[in-house]
C-alpha cells in the first residue's frame, strides 16, 4: 500500500483529499498545515509520496519539495496548484517534484498521479504538458558539445538534470525506445559507462552548471 503525506494549509481541503485517497486504498500516514511541518513530517515518516499544495505558509510547496528531497530522498512529491504559468511548473520540476496536478482537476487526476509517481514515473496534467515540453525544448535547443549531434546534446542535458528515459522521451516528443538509443549512443561515443559520467561530461562541456 502506498503511504502518503498530505500537506495543505486548509483543514477542510485536507479532510476532503484524505477521504478521497483512503477511498482508493492509499494510506495517509501524516498531514501538515505548512511547509515546515511538511518537511518535518516527511523526515519523521518517510512516506512513499508527498502531496503538497504550492501555496502554503512558512515554506511554499516548491521550497518544501526541495527540502523533502534532502531529508527523505525516497519520497516522491506531487504539487497541487491553481497555477499553469510556465515558471511555476518549471520551478516545481527543478525543485524535484515528480508530479504537477491542477486543483481544478484533482478529483480526476490525483489518483492517477499518485499511482504513476509511486511507480517511479513523471506525471503532468494535460493542461501543463505542452507548456513543459515547449519550455524545455527552448532551454536546450541551442546546447552544443564537440562530436555530438544537436539531439544528442538535448538528451545529454536532460539526463544530466536527472530526467529518466521516459521523461526525456516526453520532453523531446520522441519514443522511449529512441531516447534509450540516444542514451546508449552517448555512452558509446563518450566512452562512459554510468550516468555520473554523463553528468560530469555535461558539466565539463557547459551543457549544465556545476
Amino acid at each position: 500500500m502506498v503511504s502518503l503525506l498530505l500537506a495543505d494549509d486548509h483543514q477542510l481541503v485536507r479532510e476532503g483529499f484524505r477521504a478521497l485517497l483512503e477511498l482508493h486504498g492509499f494510506n495517509v500516514i501524516a498531514e501538515a498545515a505548512d511547509g515546515l511541518a511538511a518537511v518535518r513530517m516527511a523526515r519523521e515518516n518517510q512516506p512513499d509520496v508527498a502531496v503538497i499544495d504550492v501555496s502554503m505558509p512558512l515554506l511554499t510547496g516548491i521550497e518544501a519539495v526541495r527540502e523533502i528531497s534532502v531529508v527523505s530522498p525516497r519520497t516522491r512529491s506531487i504539487l497541487l496548484t491553481m497555477y499553469t504559468e510556465d515558471h511555476y511548473v518549471m520551478d516545481a520540476l527543478r525543485a524535484g517534484a515528480s508530479g504537477y496536478v491542477l486543483k481544478s482537476r484533482a478529483g480526476k487526476d490525483l489518483i492517477e498521479a499518485i499511482q504513476q509517481v509511486a511507480a517511479g514515473k513523471l506525471y503532468l496534467g494535460a493542461e501543463v504538458s505542452d507548456t513543459i515540453i515547449r519550455t524545455y525544448q527552448k532551454e536546450i535547443r541551442g546546447s552544443t558539445a564537440p562530436g555530438l549531434s544537436s539531439r544528442e546534446c538535448q538528451v545529454l542535458a536532460l539526463i544530466a538534470q536527472g530526467k529518466s528515459t521516459r521523461e526525456v522521451a516526453l520532453i523531446l516528443g520522441i519514443s522511449p525506445k529512441t531516447a534509450s538509443s540516444h542514451r546508449a549512443n552517448l555512452m558509446k561515443k563518450l566512452d562512459v559507462h554510468e550516468t555520473a559520467g554523463l553528468v560530469r561530461y555535461a558539466i565539463k562541456s557547459g551543457l549544465m552548471a556545476a
